[in-house]
């Protein structure tokens, strides 16, 4: 049977992905300029088709927070800008299985270890290269999840290195376009970024590379993005909305806020784009999208999210993501992690245990500090 919305340009679009032709930007433009509805309709078939009817999720840890080089516009964590987070050095290999542990309680995935800075360095900091590396061992090794990480620049042969150790994605977002990337960020380009996703990949670990929707980007900016990553070869595509920290140059400027219809367009030509990746609703949506908006992204082609916190900012709980999954049709993946969805729901009723995944960089400071 032929999957048909009536739209022409969606429908050809749908029937060549199915195929196993590879849409290009020209695809691409054309697909974003479609009314969202029948862009939706025609994702959410591929994601039938060519997935599994799972959504899968992660959950982050913030192990080394604040005093960043780079100067990110979006980026609460940059020494550039007076932002007021908790800054604190990182955490150690115990505090970071901790809260790997309470994200496979809470149903995560994949669970990444997360810096802060330009580059963990095996040469200029020894100590805390191998921290990294112990850390990485224990959340493998006494936990259920796959483990992440998102270290920033590496070098050939620390790639190596985390890929013998069995990290299983490298994490390192290209933010938006080629075109665009300057707007962002001064201090190091595009192409460096996509520099350590290919050293990544080349020795032998899965990317996780996805964009930040809503710093000023145009919607030919999105799809050039996509296109970006379609070269570079990703199997977890995550999709940021921008949630503007006082103190950034991005909220300073007074940016316009994106709409619904447009996060959830955009999320239904990524997976038109990228029809065997996991795209992934991330940072943000909770302040920028309601329920109804969080379920109309799965609806769109949507397959994985992040669980529990973010870097420097609160999420929602593993139960308002289960229930969004149960809105949307859709279970949660269990194929690492076989946690009890209805325990996770209990939890969250109980005042008591409020915590989520892996907590806000307040509770991480904190949890420092017990040391």
């Amino acid at each position: 049977m032929v999957y048909e919305t009536g739209n022409q340009t969606v429908d050809d679009a749908v029937a060549r992905v199915l195929d196993g032709e590879r849409l290009d930007r020209r695809d691409g433009l054309a697909l974003i300029a479609q009314p969202v509805d029948d862009l939706a309709a025609g994702a959410d078939y591929v994601r039938t088709q060519l997935g599994d009817d799972t959504v899968d999720a992660c959950s982050i840890v913030n192990a080394k927070a604040g005093n960043c080089a780079e100067d990110c516009g979006f980026c609460a964590q940059s020494v550039h800008f007076d932002t007021g987070i908790d800054n604190y050095g990182f955490l150690g290999p115990e505090k970071i299985l901790e809260a790997a542990k309470r994200a496979e309680r809470d149903g995560a995935q994949r669970f990444g270890i997360v810096v802060a800075e330009k580059g963990v360095s095996k040469e200029n900091r020894p100590e805390e290269w191998e921290e990294v590396l112990e850390a990485i061992r224990l959340v493998r090794d006494e936990t259920d999840v796959e483990v992440d990480a998102s270290l920033g620049i590496l070098t050939e042969e620390e790639a190596a290195i985390l890929a013998d150790e069995g990290l299983n994605h490298y994490n390192h977002n290209i933010e938006t376009s080629p075109r665009y990337f300057p707007e962002v960020v001064q201090t190091h380009t595009f192409e460096k970024r996509v520099e350590t996703l290919r050293v990544a990949k080349d020795a032998g670990m899965d990317l996780c590379a996805g964009v930040i929707l809503g710093m000023g980007e145009s919607p030919t900016d999105r799809v050039d993005a996509a296109m970006a990553l379609q070269d570079i070869g990703i199997s977890s595509l995550p999709v940021n909305i921008l949630n503007p920290v006082a103190g950034t140059p991005m909220a300073e400027q007074g940016l316009p806020d994106i709409t619904t219809e447009e996060v959830v367009k955009t999320i239904a030509v990524y997976r038109l784009l990228h029809p065997e990746s996991r795209v992934r609703l991330t940072g943000g949506r909770e302040v920028n999208l309601d329920t109804d908006g969080q379920v109309a992204a799965l609806e769109a082609g949507a397959d994985g999210i992040l669980t529990g916190d973010y870097l420097t900012t609160e999420g929602q709980t593993a139960a308002d993501d289960l229930e969004i999954m149960e809105e949307a049709g859709l279970e949660p993946n269990t194929e690492a992690n076989e946690f009890d969805p209805e325990a996770v729901k209990e939890r969250a009723a109980d005042e008591t245990e409020a915590e989520t995944a892996a907590g806000t960089a307040q509770t991480k400071s904190e949890l420092k500090s017990d040391d």
